[in-house]
């Protein structure tokens, strides 16, 4: 159940950047893409019984896997100063144009 959830997640965002045509619209559309993915990382790498390497008192039996979760931190940053930089050109096409509706962008920019 909670793959189909993730799924339908990552579904949302794909068909968000495909059918909307405000550019704001696409950024979080693929915001909520990449939300999918990394829920679907996090999902499959989540097992039970297994502690986190975190140095404590405690002296659990095994250590979860620290590779996959540096993975979702980089993929974390990656995603947000992906973020960020589409924002800016958002900003800069706003200053230029009174619309952020991507069809009308091209008509306007189009020789």
């Amino acid at each position: 159940m909670l793959e189909a959830c993730v799924f339908a997640t990552v579904l949302c965002g794909f068909f968000g950047i495909i059918w909307k045509k405000n550019l704001m619209m696409k950024i979080i559309s693929m915001d909520v893409m990449s939300t999918g993915v990394i829920a679907y990382y996090v999902l499959i790498a989540a097992r039970g019984g297994l502690f986190t390497p975190i140095a404590s008192d405690v002296q659990p039996g095994s250590y979860a896997d620290p590779v996959p979760q540096a993975v979702i931190l980089t993929a974390i940053v990656i995603g947000f100063s992906i973020q960020a930089l589409m924002l800016v050109g958002v900003m800069k096409l706003a200053r230029d144009n009174p619309t952020l509706e991507s069809s009308e962008i091209e008509k306007n920019n189009t020789p």
